[in-house]
C-alpha cells in the first residue's frame, strides 16, 4: 500500500488551516495532480461528497472524495474512492509559534489491474509528496484569518 508522510509548518493559524483543510475544493490550488475539484452534496460536514478530476502518472482520472472525519481545529479525514482506488488524505494541525504545524499523510491502495502500479506509485510518491507539500505550504500561508 503506497503510503507518504510529511510535516511542515505554516503562518495560518490552526482555526484558518482546518477550514482551508476542511474545504476540499480547494485542492485545486494546492494538490498538483487535480484538475478540478467541485462539491456535489452535502454542506462542507461530514459526508459531503467531492468530485475530483486528477492527472497521475500521464493518466486522467475520476475520484469521488467523501468528508471522512472533521475534528475543529486539528483533524481532517478525506476518503476518496474509483473502481479501482481508495486513498486517505489526513491532516493533523497543531499551533506552532504564529501559525500551525501541519502533518500530511495520504495512504493508496490499488485494486484490479491498478494493482500493477503500486510499485511505480511508490516510486514516484516522495517527488510527488514534496511538490504538494510546497504548493500547499504557499497556498496555507496565503490565507488570512
Amino acid at each position: 500500500m503506497p503510503s507518504v508522510t510529511r510535516t511542515f509548518t505554516t503562518t495560518a493559524l490552526p482555526d484558518v488551516a482546518y477550514a482551508y483543510l476542511a474545504d476540499f475544493t480547494n485542492a485545486e490550488e494546492w494538490d498538483p495532480g487535480t484538475q478540478t475539484c467541485e462539491r456535489t452534496s452535502g454542506d462542507g460536514g461530514v459526508g459531503t461528497s467531492y468530485r475530483n478530476v486528477s492527472k497521475f502518472l500521464g493518466r486522467t482520472t475520476e475520484i469521488i472524495y467523501t468528508t471522512a472525519e472533521l475534528a475543529p481545529p486539528t483533524r481532517v479525514h478525506l476518503r476518496g474512492t474509483n473502481e479501482q482506488f481508495e486513498g486517505h488524505d489526513i491532516f493533523e494541525i497543531r499551533a506552532a509559534g504564529r501559525g500551525s504545524e501541519v502533518t500530511y499523510r495520504a495512504d493508496m491502495t490499488f485494486s484490479g489491474l491498478a494493482r500493477l502500479a503500486s510499485p511505480l506509485v511508490s516510486a514516484y510518491l516522495p517527488f510527488l509528496a514534496k511538490k504538494t507539500v510546497d504548493e500547499l505550504r504557499s497556498s496555507l500561508d496565503r490565507q488570512r484569518g
